[in-house]
């Protein structure tokens, strides 16, 4: 009975150790960071497509209308 409750009291502590260890430790990639991430990406992805659609939208699109029904305009 002694034997079994040394080994019951070593499992306990050594269950105690290695979870204060993974509790503790800071290493790898947490949920925030990764939340951030992605945050930052469809923040920075916005902003590229606003200003893309302000360029084709003021620069491009107006003068492209205009070359198609040049292109398509058989009678002129």
């Amino acid at each position: 009975m002694k034997s079994l409750f040394c080994k019951l009291k070593n499992k306990t502590a050594t269950a105690a150790v290695r979870t204060r260890y993974i509790l503790s430790d800071n290493r790898g990639e947490g949920y925030i960071d990764t939340a951030i991430k992605i945050l930052i990406a469809v923040v920075l992805g916005a902003l590229l497509l606003a200003g893309l659609y302000a360029l084709f939208g003021e620069t491009v699109l107006p003068t492209l209308t205009q070359r198609i029904k040049e292109m398509f305009n058989y009678g002129g």
